[in-house]
């Protein structure tokens, strides 16, 4: 996945859906792009969401639906579109195919039925679906509140399928676009970062790209796919996992279930961790290696709209450390294999002979300033900054519907409230460099667990109060922070904190095809600690 359209482009869009993105706090310069549109486009926002947050206050529409209920409220959507008769008709019979079996499967959702699941009522969920379908040109924004269920997949064919209905795909304003948790996410995966492709998603189990690959690189490459992260922990508690090398990544602080985590790292027999600062999961290690920032060396970023940027070395790392390519290369020659092509731009070369969809794309162009969003197969091709114009590479587009399924846990007696996961704007991600600003330290300098005033009350808990918030897997202890942006039912926990981590809390369910964990749904209690916060945490 990628977005189908640009980030210039969300300004030109006369309706967005905004779903599982808490885009101010997140992606606060594409959340600067939406609320342009809303303000000077006279843009329609709808924001789909079950806390209230920043971008409600632009929205037309906010839509506070429970968590995981995402499947049936865009189903409800399309049920709506389809008998208001306000569906792209030539778009999904020129370039569509089963809709049959899409109006099939929605029609099982009218809208007291939507309105049970979600809890949205009904003329709202209407009233979205009007407004969507209305516009000219709507665009979809989405993020880890859509992908992190264990049914993510599912949530992205329905959002596709919201899309294509309407026909707001291949144009501009448009699209279905996932916004990249982190800077060079897509790039990453672009470049073959995933257990089951080569760089430009070329699969391995793919004999014809496998030999391709094996005959420019001089060496017989395996025949099955790799393990993702949660079956490489997995591996490490069996034992069948022996060793691990974990480059820029943090997972005892952004992985599910932490406790799992920390027994998996220790029972490996090797642990290296490559890193900028020393981390949680540094601390582990039995070797650490120093490695660059972005700031230190030369390279490419690809951003989550597809666009390739040139990122230039400004300063020199310090003390020992090195650039990750420095440090891998010296790896391979010391295990018998030199790497002649270390040099950026000649690596950039390489991905270019091997990769269809960056075939076109060099440091010479790059550095002349072009905006190059892959596919750019050639050296003339201009970049391709809305994908599927015309066609999709498929050629019908496949309508893929879904059925609502329930997270994989729900609340109960012992734990009857539902935690949800996500970001704060002063932080990010794991922490590993804004915890160590002091500014940043002085507006925003520990973890918080939101709670509804009602629940609150309820409990007898009061902003600032210490408590434990418990899931089936573990505890934690944080400062409450009573609310009324969220619903009651729900609280709300951001996982940058070292010392009242998220991430310890939450479960390893993940979705089947994506094997992306259930961050933003697990089953918990709270109660209130009598003792005083001590401030040093």
């Amino acid at each position: 996945g990628a977005m189908t359209n640009s980030i210039d482009d969300i300004e030109k869009a006369d309706a967005i859906l905004v779903i599982g993105s808490n885009t101010t706090e997140a992606h606060p310069i594409i959340a600067l792009r939406v609320k342009k549109a809303v303000m000077e486009h006279d843009c329609k926002l709808i924001v789909a969401e079950p806390r209230h947050i920043r971008l409600c206050y632009y929205a037309d529409s906010w839509i506070q639906h429970k968590p995981g209920t995402d499947v049936a409220l865009i189903n409800g959507m399309m049920n709506v579109i389809i008998a208001e008769d306000l569906f792209d008709k030539e778009f999904v019979r020129e370039r569509t195919e089963n809709f049959e079996e899409l109006k099939k499967t929605v029609s099982g959702y009218p809208l007291d039925k939507v309105e049970n699941i979600t809890g949205v009522p009904a003329e709202l969920v209407k009233e979205a679906a009007l407004t969507y379908a209305g516009a000219e040109n709507a665009a979809i924004l989405y993020a880890m509140g859509i992908t992190q269920h264990i049914t993510g997949t599912d949530n992205v064919k329905t959002l596709a399928n919201l899309a294509m209905l309407t026909g707001n795909l291949g144009k501009e304003g448009a699209g279905v676009n996932p916004l990249r948790g982190q800077n060079n996410v897509q790039g990453a995966c672009d470049l073959g970062s995933l257990p089951n492709v080569y760089t430009g998603y070329q699969k391995v189990e793919d004999q014809a790209a496998r030999e391709k690959f094996e005959h420019a690189w001089g060496a017989s490459l395996p025949d099955k796919n790799g393990l993702t992260v949660t079956e490489m922990m997995s591996g490490a508690l069996s034992g069948t996992v022996k060793a691990m090398y974990i480059i820029g990544e943090n997972p005892m602080m952004s992985d599910p279930d932490i406790k799992h985590v920390g027994e998996a790292l220790e029972n490996l027999e090797f642990l290296v961790v490559q890193d900028i600062f020393m981390t949680e999961t540094a601390k582990y290690a039995d070797v650490v290696l120093p490695s660059a920032s972005f700031a230190e060396k030369e390279g490419t970023f690809t951003n989550t709209d597809r666009n390739v940027q040139r990122i230039r070395k400004a300063v020199s790392p310090p003390g020992e450390a090195l650039s990750d390519l420095e440090i891998i290369a010296r790896i391979s020659e010391a295990m018998g294999r030199t790497m002649e092509n270390t040099d950026a731009s000649r690596v950039m070369d390489e991905i270019a002979e091997l990769t269809p969809s960056y075939g076109g794309i060099s440091y010479k162009r790059l550095d002349r300033g072009e905006v190059l969003h892959w596919p750019c197969p050639e050296a003339d091709h201009p970049g391709t900054p809305i994908l599927h114009i015309g066609k999709f590479p498929r050629g019908k587009g496949l309508f893929n519907p879904a059925e609502y399924i329930e997270p994989a846990e729900s609340p109960d007696k012992e734990y009857p409230f539902i935690l949800t996961t996500g970001r704060r704007l002063m932080q990010y991600h794991t922490g590993t460099m804004t915890r160590k600003v002091k500014g940043i330290n002085e507006i925003d300098p520990r973890g918080k667990v939101w709670i509804n005033t009602e629940d609150a009350s309820s409990l007898d808990i009061d902003t600032g109060n210490l408590i434990k918030v418990a899931t089936r897997r573990n505890e934690i202890e944080i400062v409450a922070q009573v609310s009324d942006n969220v619903p009651p039912g729900l609280i709300f926990i951001p996982f940058h904190y070292a010392e009242s981590p998220a991430n310890a809390l939450t479960g390893a369910n993940v979705d089947p095809v994506s094997k992306i964990p259930e961050y933003k749904v697990s089953a918990a209690r709270i109660s209130k600690q009598e003792r005083p916060i001590n401030p040093r945490i």
